[in-house]
């Protein structure tokens, strides 16, 4: 199994950051992922800055060399894992900015029709690890679930993703010591993860 990690945040003494270690834990101890690769957009410097005009169009985004190597890290993977903070009810705009360059049309699907679409990225899968600093059911009860909204059905179910996990942890400022049982558990779910799982 090939699993691309794209990670967003700029603090690597994060809590982000730990999720990131204990999912690479995980992966290393487990015997049916044979590949990994991590994409660190803050390391990396990624311009999520989406331009277009008369001269760039948005619809050829799918051929701008600047992303050539993000497309095919996306292509080979079988599952995706994003690594990000909520903040203001959404993920960062850095990872948004990605998200906007490279799911883009002929890439990820294909306009059909005026209100019909090809999805070009089925059979892949998506684990969403996510944390905030207020409660597990802020989204819920007071954003509508607008996160899980538009990651999973704005943009992974429309490209032909429909295997979406989600692991939304709360109230993150908290002890290192209860910090223990959330990193443990993504820890435990990629060291045990099948070859084909959601």
């Amino acid at each position: 199994m090939n699993i691309l990690i794209i990670y967003t945040h700029p603090n690597h003494q994060s809590l982000n950051y730990a999720f990131l270690e204990h999912t690479l834990k995980g992966i290393k101890e487990n015997e049916s992922i044979i590949n990994v690769k991590v994409v660190d957009l803050y390391k990396e410097k990624f311009d999520p800055v989406l331009f277009f005009d008369e001269n760039k169009k948005r619809s050829d985004m799918h051929t701008d060399p600047k992303f050539a190597a993000y497309r095919e890290q996306i292509l080979w993977a079988e599952k995706m894992v994003f690594i990000y903070p909520i903040w203001w009810g959404r993920p960062p705009a850095m990872l948004l900015g990605y998200i906007d360059q490279l799911f883009s049309t002929h890439f990820a699907y294909l306009n059909t029709g005026k209100y019909s679409h090809a999805a070009l990225l089925k059979g892949k899968s998506v684990i969403c690890i996510s944390t905030m600093k207020g409660p597990k059911n802020y989204p819920l009860f007071f954003l509508r679930n607008a996160h899980k909204i538009l990651m999973k059905k704005a943009l992974f179910n429309y490209v032909g993703i429909k295997k979406v996990k989600f692991f939304e942890f709360g109230s993150v400022e908290i002890s290192k010591k209860k910090q223990k049982p959330k990193l443990e558990k993504i820890y435990m779910y990629f060291k045990t993860l099948p070859p084909v799982s959601g």
